[in-house]
Order: structure tokens, then sequence, then C-alpha cells
């Protein structure tokens, strides 16, 4: 994922986890809100309930290339709704077992979700 694309800031992360959370499932728990800047940015994290660092950093990569192909790209929901979102992610456990094809489910039903707050 390109660095236009991530969430780096320390504050942005707080911010966002200091909302409401806007999906949870099996493999994720997603926090969102409408970003500060042009274009849809994307952070990733580890629950710490994933022990060792490979596997921290195995559910991480998973995460974040899901989140690459389903919310960031060209054809995805988020930039045709014309709103620039900023989202966290948080992989759980499940991240490490269920199949490429379920995370990109469960990331489709958080690009659903993802509305602009009224």
């Amino acid at each position: 994922m390109k660095k236009l694309h991530r969430l780096t800031r320390r504050g942005d992360f707080q911010r966002l986890l200091s909302g409401r959370r806007l999906y949870a499932g099996n493999a994720l728990v997603a926090f969102a809100a409408p970003g500060r800047g042009e274009r849809t940015r994307v952070g990733v994290a580890a629950s710490r309930l994933i022990r060792g660092s490979v596997a921290k950093n195995r559910a991480r990569r998973r995460v974040r290339e899901a989140a690459r192909l389903i919310l960031l790209a060209p054809d995805s929901n988020t930039p045709v709704r014309g709103i620039p979102f900023d989202v966290v992610l948080i992989a759980r456990p499940g991240a490490l077992t269920l199949s490429f094809e379920r995370l990109g489910a469960e990331l489709g039903e958080l690009a659903s979700r993802l509305k602009p707050e009224a």
C-alpha cells in the first residue's frame, strides 16, 4: 500500500479509535471517520490477542493487502462516494485462519457501511 494511502501518525489512530466502532467481524474490527485529506487512508494494527511478532506481522500483512484490493482499488465503493475516509483496521486472531476471500468479504461489508455522518 502506498504511503499516501496509509495512516501513520499516532494522533490519527487515536482520533479514530476514540470514535465509534463501525464494524466488528471474525477477522477484524474497524473504526472509520470522514478524512481530513483528499483520499481514503487506511491504518492497520494487530490485536493483543495475537501472540508473537511473526503472527502479528502476518495478520497485518493479510489485512493490509485485502484493504488495498477492496477499499483502495479504483473500482471500489469508497472513491465513488466522493468522501475520503480514514479507516483503522485491527486484525483479530481470525485474520490468520480465515481464507483470503472471506477476509475480503468482511472488508466488503465494511465498505458498504462507510457513509457520511449526518
